[in-house]
């Protein structure tokens, strides 16, 4: 039943975070349970989990229904995230850089700069640097050794758009976007630097600072909802963004 009940929290966090839900649809437990070919207990155990998360509300009805979430809320959450990786860096600069993460982190550098050496990218190199940038942000944090951090680290970012990489998709419709990602490739260069010379308080400053490009595309998206909506479906949950 646990590893059924976890299972099915992940995947119906997935639909939500895929814009499969409108805000304010009704989640029904016996259509959820059916499309994720489950038992009803594990659909309303997640359903209360992704209350706590943040992603749904319980109905005056009784179940839940998706929430409609503010800019407010995952423009804080993203600066959450930039002080809490920020944390994480300090951390690893502190204590020292092992010789296997130097060796993890320096390999996304390198993956990378071959993708940004191009001249134009495509949907596929988009996609190659995202996987890039969830590995080099996963290295670091749990690099930090600190649980509680990794933990707080991974419920922030279970809120839509607050994640390392949630707004890197908005950026392929951009003609400014693949210099958007060499100024943060640039970054990650600098803060691999920082934490293998042991310089905690810059390694905190500059991922702190790394989450200003999340937080523009935020605005650019909410801006044009009716491109980006395509790119990153769960636009529709954001207020701001309902046409």
């Amino acid at each position: 039943m646990e590893s059924q009940q976890e299972r099915v929290l992940v995947q119906l966090r997935d639909l939500i975070l895929k814009g499969a839900f409108a805000p304010g649809e009704r989640l029904a437990e016996v259509a959820l349970a059916e499309r994720l070919e489950a038992s009803r207990t594990p659909v309303r155990l997640a359903l209360a989990s992704l209350d706590q998360e943040g992603l749904v509300e319980p109905s005056p009805a009784g179940g839940y229904v998706m929430r409609r979430i503010t800019s407010a809320e995952i423009t804080d959450a993203i600066a959450v995230r930039g002080h809490l990786e920020g944390m994480a860096a300090r951390l690893v600069a502190e204590h020292g850089v092992p010789r296997q993460l130097s060796i993890a982190l320096n390999e996304c550098l390198r993956a990378g700069d071959r993708l940004l050496a191009k001249t134009e990218l495509d949907l596929d190199d988009y996609a190659g640097y995202t996987d890039m940038n969830n590995r080099f942000h996963k290295l670091f944090v749990e690099g930090s050794g600190n649980a509680a951090l990794i933990r707080a680290i991974d419920v922030n970012n279970r809120l839509p758009f607050a994640a390392a990489s949630a707004m890197l998709p908005m950026q392929s419709a951009l003609e400014e976007g693949r210099q958007w990602l060499i100024i943060a490739h640039q970054q990650h260069h600098s803060l691999v630097q920082a934490m293998e010379r042991g310089e905690g308080t810059r390694a905190q400053s500059l991922a702190t600072e790394h989450v200003q490009i999340a937080q523009r595309n935020l605005t650019y998206a909410l801006e044009r909802p009716e491109v980006y909506r395509k790119l990153a479906p769960a636009l529709q949950l954001v207020s701001e963004a309902i046409l």
